[in-house]
């Protein structure tokens, strides 16, 4: 690719998608499946309800004998849910029925509790006719023996749990979830572990991206700090080569000890890009080696998160068999004007208000230096500047990718 290239967002987000995979099938237990990705279909393995059942608790009754604007039945039977009732109701019977319960032969209706009162013999009064099937649940009313009931691509809630243990599935057929490795890089670094050195920058750049996938239900593995040294490198890389995603903070710019990009074409990687019109996040360098998918992020710690949301998390979404794998993007009304130099699209941390009618009014921030990150904390979500525009005015509506939440959508932004 040519030195001078830079690729818009939605090209390199769409070449970067066409390196996605889903990952292979693995059944996990049921109590582990919260939160993954259905691969296959499932289907029911049973009628539910597996015969007419109350829906209330009340009597089961033949509607014909209410027919008349109502009657005075005698109780002949009591049924509970798990009883198999033996015997049949006639003409002038009526069977107490708990909710569950399954329905007598004869009856086709129930009458609910309250809608009846007793008599001094016993007998049950009721007032009104009822229509046949009147609060029956009908056998395979919820699902049909066969049926799919979940299909492949489905995100297990705590619904879908529920779902999964009626039909008796124990082991779980899900995408398996990707490898990561994090690799920072830099003298300039000192790790957590280090002590204290007031002339040497913290290390946070792993952390947050580490707490980035996690949120995603990703465990990467950190691989620590690397040296501005060409054979440091090379061996902390080969220690990431062999998952299936590997991200590289800094040293992917331009500078004489950015080291990555030789280093990684020096390994046998290809490179599809290294640079995008976008603001942060501007020398982002994505390449392959193998399976390995390949991410050189930039060494400020804001353009490496906004990195890590319009092109990692995305990829690893698709891994795990999403539909949905971009933030979720709203409307928002400005509170205050934006500017903006044409050129490459940008995105602008900010905080998002409700007003009494519900719209969102965003607010910067405060610095968007993209080694601020205590701006980055402060944020609700990322305003997008397209890179046609000349600035954003206030009252204006706008998008924002709202990433305080977990909420995606199929489509990128625009």
């Amino acid at each position: 690719m040519p030195e001078h290239t830079h690729l818009s967002l939605a090209d390199a987000q769409a070449l970067v998608m066409a390196h996605a995979r889903t990952g292979e099938i693995e059944e996990i237990p049921l109590e582990s499946a919260q939160g993954r990705v259905i691969a296959r279909d499932i289907r029911a393995n049973r009628d539910l309800p597996p015969y007419d059942i109350s829906a209330m608790d009340g009597f089961a009754v033949r509607s014909a004998d209410l027919a008349a604007g109502g009657a005075a039945l005698p109780v002949v039977a009591d049924i509970k849910a798990g009883d198999r009732p033996t015997a049949a109701i006639t003409a002038g019977q009526c069977v107490r029925i708990m909710t569950g319960a399954p329905l007598p032969e004869g009856a086709d209706a129930v009458v609910r509790c309250e809608d009846t009162r007793i008599d001094a013999d016993g007998a049950v009064i009721f007032p009104a006719a009822v229509p046949a099937g009147n609060d029956i649940r009908r056998r395979g009313e919820v699902m049909r023996r066969d049926a799919v009931v979940l299909e492949a691509g489905s995100v297990v809630t705590p619904g879908v749990v529920g779902v999964l243990a009626t039909v008796k599935c124990a082991r779980v057929p899900v995408h398996r979830r990707p490898t990561v490795a994090i690799l920072a890089t830099g003298d300039e670094l000192e790790a957590l572990e280090d002590a204290f050195d007031a002339d040497r920058i913290p290390e946070s750049n792993s952390y947050a991206i580490l707490a980035q996938l996690q949120a995603i239900g990703i465990a990467p593995q950190r691989l620590g700090i690397a040296a501005d040294d060409p054979e440091a490198l090379r061996e902390a890389l080969c220690r990431g080569l062999d998952h299936d995603i590997l991200l590289v903070s800094g040293g992917s710019s331009v500078g004489v000890h950015d080291h990555v990009r030789p280093v990684l074409e020096a390994l046998g990687a290809e490179l599809h890009f290294w640079r995008v019109a976008m603001r942060p996040g501007h020398p982002l360098v994505f390449a392959t080696h193998g399976d390995c998918r390949i991410f050189g992020l930039p060494g400020n710690p804001v353009s490496s998160m906004v990195c890590v949301e319009e092109f990692v998390i995305p990829l690893l979404r698709r891994h795990l068999g999403h539909r949905q794998c971009y933030r979720e993007t709203v409307p928002v009304r400005l509170a205050r004007n934006f500017k903006h130099a044409p050129g490459r699209c940008e995105f602008v941390r900010v905080t998002l208000t409700p007003d009494a009618a519900g719209m969102l009014w965003a607010r910067s921030t405060g610095s968007q230096s993209s080694g601020d990150l205590l701006s980055m904390a402060m944020a609700d979500g990322l305003l997008f500047i397209p890179a046609t525009s000349d600035g954003l005015a206030a009252g204006e509506i706008a998008r924002v990718q709202r990433i305080a939440s977990n909420r995606f959508q199929e489509t990128a932004l625009p």
